[in-house]
């Protein structure tokens, strides 16, 4: 079986890079930290819904491209890389394609780019980019209701990384879509999903960065990068990145064909490009210096969307439970933390 994205998906992930290189260089990152920042989000949702990319997995009969989540993958990739200050993987992964199965009136208005969605399924109390969305799909036990933020008082949370605008989750009656917990579940692997590809365009940022940094620096009249110490440090890094991407790509194949291993599969994805930014994250810092530890230089906007991603969609402990679970081994923690997750 052949993993490797194709000619077409990597042509769509190429016009995603094109534009975001673009609509999203650092400094719309940065400045999506303060309020400052909510005009350059509104322009460059606009320009992600002219593209298609909020519908990506909507049926074509509803104005969407129809594409799976293996389509999705370099897709997400690139939005990591940008560390795009929006919910593009929580609306295009989550919220839409599960709209689209209710037939819901505000999934026209979502693919549109009139409407920015959320979606937060672990029960956590903390809604990401709920400062900037009008909609939050989020779970009542099995149930998943969407929630109209329009006009709610938000109590504003300091996270980790401050561009995602997280808030406490409103207590919202909200629209009951489906108390279907196959349907629920599917959602929660697709967000965990995105999570992970965006990981890996995360980890690749910080190692460009990383890279051109030891080229330029130079220490006794020599580039920094030409140490073996470093080069070593970052070699690692790609290897790190070389083995997660198989498996996130082989989780998006055995999901997008509903496959029973997919929850496994998922779920050792996750953990992987989790650790996995952990590692880049403190190697592409030591190669900096003492500058890696500056909010000044960028590399801090992509760490910090990696550590808020890599806690998000679950836990490494939850992700390696639900592998040894799929093994017959005694998982650590508890597998089924999330009502939907019982042990098979």
């Amino acid at each position: 079986m052949r993993f490797a994205p194709t000619p077409d998906q990597l042509e769509l992930a190429g016009a995603v890079r094109e534009l975001l290189t673009d609509a999203c260089p650092p400094e719309v990152v940065r400045a999506a930290w303060s309020p400052e920042g909510d005009k350059g989000r509104t322009a460059l949702w606009r320009q992600l819904a002219d593209l298609g990319l909020l519908g990506a997995m909507v049926p074509e009969d509803d104005g969407g491209l129809g594409l799976t989540e293996v389509d999705l993958v370099p897709l997400f990739v690139e939005i990591g890389r940008a560390a795009v200050p929006l919910p593009v993987a929580e609306t295009v992964a989550v919220l839409a394609p599960v709209l689209a199965g209710v037939g819901s009136a505000d999934l026209a208005g979502l693919v549109a780019g009139d409407l920015v969605g959320t979606a937060e399924l672990a029960g956590s109390g903390i809604l990401p980019w709920a400062g900037c969305s009008d909609r939050a799909l989020v779970r009542s036990g099995a149930e998943l209701r969407l929630a109209d933020l329009t006009g709610v008082d938000l109590e504003e949370v300091a996270t980790v990384d401050g561009s995602r605008a997280a808030a406490r989750t409103p207590s919202v009656a909200g629209t009951s879509l489906t108390a279907d917990p196959a349907e629920t579940e599917r959602a929660w692997l697709r967000g965990a999903l995105a999570a992970a590809a965006q990981l890996v365009g995360l980890a690749h940022r910080q190692l460009d960065l990383a890279v051109a940094h030891t080229r330029e620096r130079k220490q006794f009249g020599v580039p920094v990068g030409s140490q073996q110490a470093v080069k070593h440090l970052l070699a690692n890094v790609l290897l790190d990145l070389r083995f997660c991407v198989p498996v996130v790509q082989r989780a998006a194949v055995s999901l997008a064909a509903g496959a029973p291993e997919a929850r496994a599969h998922i779920a050792a994805a996750k953990a992987m490009t989790s650790d996995m930014a952990g590692r880049a994250a403190r190697s592409t810092i030591q190669a900096h210096g003492a500058i890696g530890y500056t909010v000044e230089y960028d590399l801090h906007l992509y760490v910090k969307r990696s550590w808020a991603l890599a806690a998000s969609w679950g836990s490494v402990a939850h992700h390696r439970a639900v592998v040894a679970d799929s093994l017959g081994l005694p998982p650590a923690v508890d597998p089924s933390a999330l009502p939907w997750e019982a042990a098979r």
